[in-house]
């Protein structure tokens, strides 16, 4: 089969379209035949350190977190899925490729409504958001939640999940024609971080839950707009994973600040994801409350271009490698 390969560390020039050996599904395993991948920033950051992140893989390493397709084959003790169901599923990585094994326990089946190849876009995100959001940050109905950037996957996907379960939406956007996709698509507050500052804005607004990737020194920020027991959630440091916090703020209005990588979660732990996002998130695909934001597809072959677009952060919604 042909698959992306990361030849060393590096650009975008060094994903590679290599020919490569067709996985072996393992007897709890199911073997997709690839419809399309999900990019994420995630990708981007194997590929720049591999040494660091590619340290469990062989020497040739195969990005990509969440694919879409059609199942070819089942595992020995595979008795869930079978021969021909059409699937959404988060693996570890390669789904940059033709074919990816991945556990039976961690696909879904696509929503209704959404295509085969738009499905790519919906694991990682909706996994990320209900791992950090719901699971971590507790939102509850009622409740308010920012998320910073707004636009990425996670954040088109997040604050739509937010709003369908009830709860008072935020966030930040660096452009005008971002800010004004967020008001189209329902957020009820948006800012353009680059005219206004957010915790000067909304420093009454007693936000609940935050889910931020951001980092630096809008961690400060972050914690004086919470409501108390508020809850601050990271899941990347863009701007900076090294943080200056004053303690007082913390312990005045009992906050929690948390964070997490949704990759090297255990299988089991990634199960149990699995199904309660299946259970809570599913029917909002069906009712069309969600939907997947789709910026750009690419072929699988172009996978380099994918990334130089991922790393300008142009795009909102998500980005997608098709498989022919």
């Amino acid at each position: 089969m042909k698959a992306i390969h990361i030849t060393k560390s590096g650009g975008p020039e060094v994903l590679q379209l290599q020919e490569t050996p067709k996985p072996k599904p393992a007897e709890n395993q199911v073997l997709i035949k690839v419809k399309a991948a999900g990019v994420n920033r995630s990708d981007v950051i194997t590929r720049q350190n591999t040494a660091t992140y590619g340290k469990n893989s062989p020497t040739t390493l195969i990005p990509g977190l969440e694919v879409s397709g059609e199942i070819t084959e089942i595992g020995s003790a595979v008795t869930d899925k079978k021969v021909g169901d059409k699937v959404c599923a988060l693996i570890a990585d390669g789904g940059y490729a033709e074919y990816v094994a991945v556990d039976s326990s961690h696909c879904l089946p696509i929503p209704k409504g959404i295509s085969l190849t738009d499905a790519a876009a919906i694991p990682e995100t909706v996994f990320t958001v209900w791992f950090n959001v719901f699971m971590h940050g507790r939102l509850q109905r009622g409740e308010k939640l920012l998320i910073h950037g707004g636009t990425s996957g996670i954040g088109t996907m997040g604050l739509q999940m937010a709003k369908a379960w009830g709860c008072e939406t935020y966030s930040t956007a660096g452009t005008a024609e971002k800010v004004d996709f967020l008001k189209k698509m329902g957020v009820d507050h948006v800012l353009n971080y680059k005219d206004e500052s957010f915790e000067e804005v909304w420093k009454e607004e007693k936000i609940d839950v935050i889910l931020d990737m951001v980092g630096g020194d809008y961690t400060q920020k972050n914690l004086d707009i919470l409501n108390k027991k508020g809850r601050l959630v990271y899941i990347n440091g863009m701007k900076s994973m090294e943080v200056n916090l004053n303690l007082r703020v913390i312990m005045a209005k009992n906050l929690v600040l948390t964070g997490s990588f949704l990759k090297p979660q255990t299988a089991d732990m990634k199960t149990q994801i699995a199904h309660e996002v299946e259970k809570n998130i599913w029917p909002m695909f069906h009712s069309k409350e969600i939907h997947p934001v789709i910026y750009k597809t690419f072929p699988l072959a172009e996978a380099a271009d994918a990334h130089r677009l991922m790393e300008s952060s142009d795009h909102i919604g998500k980005i997608l490698l098709t498989v022919d």
